[in-house]
């Protein structure tokens, strides 16, 4: 029962992250190429509208899912089809949702619901930040910083009112933020902007937040790198991107956090029985 609840907001909340997106993007536009009023591209009052023509959507056209069904993937005003990103993106939230309460690493009770929900909440801020990246190769401030506000507010929190050594856990959250954003900065700054873009070192405050701990930034970040290799490898080896092509980055980042959001202990107490 509560993972079905879970997937239906989910689904909801992507719904959201996937308006999100249009809306910051409309945002970024110039004014003639607009296709929705300014006061209409609020992210938390804006009217969802349809993309192509730019008709404001009723609520029946707003289900999750089951109204890009029903209307056969097609706008019911203009008839122009509605991107996969939609319906797909959906899903992937409402997975999120779920796996998350499957696979959460301690048992939900006090502490530790205070971390499941803020890490739900910054989850759909991340999964509009990878869409918004690997379509436009870029992570909007617009979108970044309300979900590092997300993680800064649900870690302060757990820290506040639930840590038994408030000074130890700090020191360990201060040592991940270095290691998940300094070493992007470091990387920034030496290549000046060619291998990664400034959102990347952004981006990880809000993973070096989460994760709170240095040996889980390092984690995601190997991890991270080695999902990008394995994604670009073949497309170099097909000669379909050239060595030193622009690469969106973040999706790689937002996954490899989930997965050591989920799995991180398990993995570094695997590998530390494995070395000692």
């Amino acid at each position: 029962m509560i993972a079905a609840l879970l997937f239906v907001l989910g689904l909801c909340f992507a719904s959201f992250a996937n308006a999100a997106v249009w809306r910051t993007r409309q945002q970024a536009q110039s004014p003639k190429q607009l296709t929705a009023k300014k006061n209409q591209l609020s992210i938390l009052s804006g009217r969802s509208q349809c993309v192509s023509c730019g008709h404001t959507l009723a609520p029946k056209d707003l289900i999750p899912i089951l109204s890009w069904v029903f209307l056969n993937g097609r706008c019911r005003y203009c008839g122009q089809k509605i991107p996969m990103q939609y319906p797909l993106v959906e899903i992937i939230g409402g997975l999120v949702f779920v796996a998350s309460y499957y696979f959460w690493p301690a048992e939900l009770l006090g502490p530790q619901l205070v971390l499941f929900i803020t890490w739900l909440a910054a989850s759909v801020g991340l999964l509009a930040l990878a869409v918004y990246d690997l379509r436009w190769m870029l992570l909007p401030n617009r979108i970044l910083y309300p979900t590092l506000v997300v993680v800064f507010s649900g870690r302060g929190a757990y820290i506040l009112f639930f840590a038994s050594d408030k000074a130890h856990d700090l020191w360990l959250l201060t040592l991940s933020l270095l290691v998940a954003s300094g070493i992007f900065w470091l990387i920034f700054e030496l290549s000046r902007g060619r291998l990664i873009g400034f959102g990347d070192v952004r981006l990880g405050l809000v993973t070096g937040i989460l994760l709170a701990t240095p040996l889980k930034s390092l984690l995601m970040i190997f991890i991270a790198s080695l999902l990008g290799t394995l994604f670009v490898m073949p497309a170099l080896l097909l000669k379909k991107k050239r060595l030193g092509a622009h690469q969106p980055y973040g999706p790689f980042l937002i996954t490899a956090t989930f997965i050591v959001i989920l799995f991180g202990d398990q993995v570094i107490n695997w590998y530390k029985n494995l070395v000692i």
